[in-house]
């Protein structure tokens, strides 16, 4: 205020400058800042551009965050992707998306935390569509009717292809075999099924089998199991559970037919509108075809060419080897036809398909052979 009194006195601008030491710009600057704006003119500005030529524009902004709020399960790349290819023209950078997304609250900052080093494992690696089928029930919940809600979902380990996605009202052997038999009829059959050890894929009994997981050996499927408290062994198919329940769970819907409608329409987006960063950002569907081997409705007698004979498992589970007393196997392996072959130590072998079950050794005792290790 003293320099410009001074000023406005009509001393010389050069030699006020110089002894305020300041530049005449500088001087100049501040004269012209107190003529338009007063006092306030003299005090420290804010340095920020006025214009900013990449700024996002508002409309911009305002298509990004509608996206996002039809699509809360979406990251910025596949806003980015999906909104670029129905524009024609790029958009801003993830990064910069994800700063609009912040901004309006519609995304969370996560913490930091430690990183999962992954160790290989011996699980078998998907090369083409329908190598590997993962089966899986995602975990239940309670619908509005106060009903739970069980889905059971089937993807395609290769191209992350949603096959099935059915909510049911329990965990039901049958009802998990109509509703795979009808993905079978229509995307024919995979080579290997990998599920984990619960019910109703794999039990604690004879090797392992329960009647859904036999039904897929006299399809010939191979079955593969991951380790117990292993999720990481069927990561992909866990993190697709994690976007389903984002999408489709909160809130639940009123009842069960209203909430298989959004699993239904959820199967679409997530196979044709979805894009996927580990598929390049291509869509499920762009990568995927049925299988080649097509679904029997009459189930294929099994090869027991090298057995020396065959014999019926009974209803509760049990044959009848002749001259013996009946021995119990499995409720799995009822009415299933296994092979039998005499050993060379006078042991009898019992075989279902290419699984050795066991040995019936010369007291009549049935000795289980030892489950295979989970795959590790």
């Amino acid at each position: 205020m003293e320099f410009m009194t001074r000023l406005g006195q009509g001393e010389r601008m050069t030699d006020l400058c110089r002894e305020y030491g300041i530049s005449r710009k500088t001087g100049h600057k501040l004269k012209n800042r107190y003529e338009e704006l007063g006092v306030t003119g003299l005090l420290d500005q804010s340095r920020a551009p006025k214009h900013v030529p990449h700024k996002t524009a508002p409309e911009v902004a305002e298509l990004l965050i509608g996206e996002r709020r039809r699509h809360p399960a979406w990251g910025p790349k596949k806003l980015k992707d999906v909104l670029e290819k129905r524009l024609g023209h790029a958009l801003p950078s993830a990064s910069t998306i994800g700063s609009i997304l912040f901004r309006e609250g519609l995304v969370e900052r996560r913490a930091a935390r430690r990183r999962y080093r992954s160790k290989p494992t011996q699980l078998s690696e998907a090369l083409a569509p329908n190598d590997i089928w993962c089966v899986d029930y995602k975990g239940q919940f309670r619908l509005g009717d106060q009903s739970y809600c069980y889905p059971l979902t089937v993807t395609d380990q290769c191209s992350r292809y949603l096959l099935c996605c059915d909510g049911m009202p329990a965990i039901d052997e049958e009802q998990a075999r109509a509703s795979l038999a009808t993905v079978f009829r229509s995307k024919g059959l995979p080579l290997m099924m990998r599920s984990d050890n619960g019910t109703p894929f794999a039990s604690t009994g004879l090797k392992g089998l329960t009647k859904l997981s036999v039904f897929w050996l006299r399809l010939g499927i191979r079955l593969e199991r991951t380790r117990p408290a292993h999720p990481q062994d069927n990561g992909r198919h866990e993190r697709m559970h994690r976007t389903l329940k984002m999408s489709t769970t909160r809130p639940a819907r009123s009842n069960l037919l209203q909430q298989q409608e959004a699993f239904d329409s959820f199967v679409h987006e997530f196979n044709h509108d979805r894009p996927h960063e580990a598929l390049d950002m291509k869509r499920p569907a762009q990568l995927y075809m049925p299988s080649s081997r097509p679904y029997p409705e009459h189930l294929p007698e099994p090869d027991y060419r090298l057995c020396d004979d065959v014999i019926q498992v009974t209803s509760r589970g049990n044959i009848h080897l002749p001259r013996r007393s009946s021995l119990y196997l499995s409720t799995a392996l009822a009415g299933q036809p296994i092979g039998i072959r005499e050993e060379q130590d006078g042991r009898w072998l019992l075989c279902f398909i290419d699984i050795d079950l066991g040995h019936v050794d010369s007291a009549n005792a049935f000795i289980p052979l030892a489950p295979p290790p989970a795959t590790n």
